[in-house]
């Protein structure tokens, strides 16, 4: 018997070690490891703009899940703040007969700070200038993975109103083109 392709999901705000994560799981598992800040920098340089970051994580979404289909296991590193995105995530792995962990990567943010702050000063081509107010607010933004989600007895979740299916939801969330 075989098992069924692994979709790993890492979950936190930046500078928690979702990528430093990302790719110690990518070298255990032999898995594809698709980070969205890498595509966001290689296309965009300095600027961030947010309706781009949201078309190349749909774009990763899309390549993980043929992936899994595959059967190939994958990490998704882009933070997944969101309830909604990771039960959305969680939906789909299960539609191409995967399996979805979560990888919560929680930090305190006096820490999250000096990371933030280091990796300015030594890599400031791998990410942006992040200020106080700005990591407070997606904190305030985060939704913190409850026990069910992270260790999957929980049920998934109904899509949000307004959307039929997950797979609406997603193609909502993360459009496939930008405009």
């Amino acid at each position: 018997m075989t098992r069924a392709p692994t979709l790993l999901l890492t979950v936190g705000l930046p500078a928690t070690g979702k990528t430093t994560t990302a790719r110690r799981l990518e070298a255990e598992r032999g898995a594809l490891r698709l980070t969205k800040d890498e595509w966001v920098k290689a296309l965009f340089g300095e600027a961030n703009p947010p309706m781009a970051s949201d078309v190349i994580e749909g774009r990763l979404v899309d390549v993980a899940l043929r992936a899994l289909d595959l059967g190939v296991d994958v990490v998704l590193d882009f933070g997944l703040w969101g309830r909604d995105e990771r039960t959305c995530l969680r939906h789909a792995a299960r539609e191409v007969g995967a399996v979805a962990l979560l990888v919560h990567l929680p930090l305190h943010p006096a820490e999250q700070r000096r990371r933030v702050d280091e990796r300015q000063r030594l890599a400031p081509g791998t990410t942006w200038p992040m200020s106080d107010v700005e990591l407070a607010s997606w904190a305030a933004q985060f939704e913190v993975p409850t026990p069910g989600e992270l260790d999957g007895t929980e049920p998934l979740d109904e899509p949000p109103a307004g959307f039929a299916s997950w797979a609406h939801w997603r193609r909502h969330r993360w459009p496939a083109a930008v405009g």
